[in-house]
């Protein structure tokens, strides 16, 4: 059944490209929801959907300031490895987003957005495939709001760099200290955006390109559940997937 969201889906109406949008929430099965924007006539606004697990948590995921979205960077291009020993911050030499990622991200910041899911902070890496998300995303935002992107608080910071790389990090340990430290604010949760490798090394899961979990620091940073694109897919440098001319599944571990 479909489910108006009010204290998750409601937003002012105003002069933005997505006024007249609205969040949904729909209930797939016992354990999975999934997150749309409609316009007036019932027609999706972005072509795509955000699905959450699990179902039975809603208020605890997205009603809560005190939890922490832990996020991989979105779809990049895995024709083209980092180069060894690349600098985070030299775009040119190393695996950036698609074209097609790019928009992927932006959808999902208009889904958070429309269904009134904000970070109150975000923290995001060096690299450039991160700044690439997080551009993307509040992108996304500014199709709901143009203000939202200047009321959320950004930090680069190198802890959340590729892990073991050049100028990365040698462990998670200052990441995990970040989570763990994290107590709220009157805004909304934590958003960090890092790496497949550093999110792999703290939590033992495996995330998709622009997979969000989300971690309790009440309780030890435990995983209590996931957002990601309906679109989302296994990526050939992380999981056992071919993609057609590829002959291997690469060495980024980012």
């Amino acid at each position: 059944m479909k489910i108006a969201t009010m204290a998750l889906g409601a937003f002012l109406a105003t002069a933005a490209p997505l006024a007249a949008m609205e969040g949904q929430i729909e209930q797939l099965s016992t354990h999975m929801g999934e997150m749309s924007v409609t316009m007036s006539s019932g027609q999706d606004a972005v072509p795509d959907r955000l699905r959450f697990e699990p179902y039975q948590m809603i208020d605890e995921l997205f009603l809560r300031n005190d939890i922490v979205y832990l996020m991989r960077h979105g779809p990049t291009d895995w024709s083209f490895l980092d180069v060894k020993d690349v600098a985070p911050t030299d775009c040119e030499n190393q695996r950036v987003m698609v074209d097609d990622g790019q928009m992927a991200m932006e959808n999902l910041g208009t889904l958070l957005a429309a269904n009134d899911i904000l970070p109150g902070e975000i923290v995001v890496s060096e690299w450039c495939r991160n700044q690439q998300t997080l551009e993307s995303l509040q992108a996304g935002f500014a199709r709901v709001d143009p203000s939202i992107a200047d009321q959320i608080p950004v930090e680069t910071n190198g802890d959340l760099n590729l892990l073991l790389a050049l100028q990365g990090v040698p462990d998670v340990s200052a990441m995990r200290e970040m989570i763990s430290n994290w107590e709220g604010n009157e805004n909304g949760p934590l958003l960090l955006i890092s790496h497949f490798t550093n999110i792999e090394e703290l939590t033992n899961f495996q995330v998709f390109e622009g997979e969000i979990l989300m971690l309790d620091p009440k309780r030890n940073n435990r995983v209590i559940g996931y957002l990601r694109l309906r679109s989302a897919a296994p990526d050939i440098g992380h999981f056992d997937v071919a993609e057609e001319g590829t002959t291997d599944g690469g060495t980024d571990e980012g």
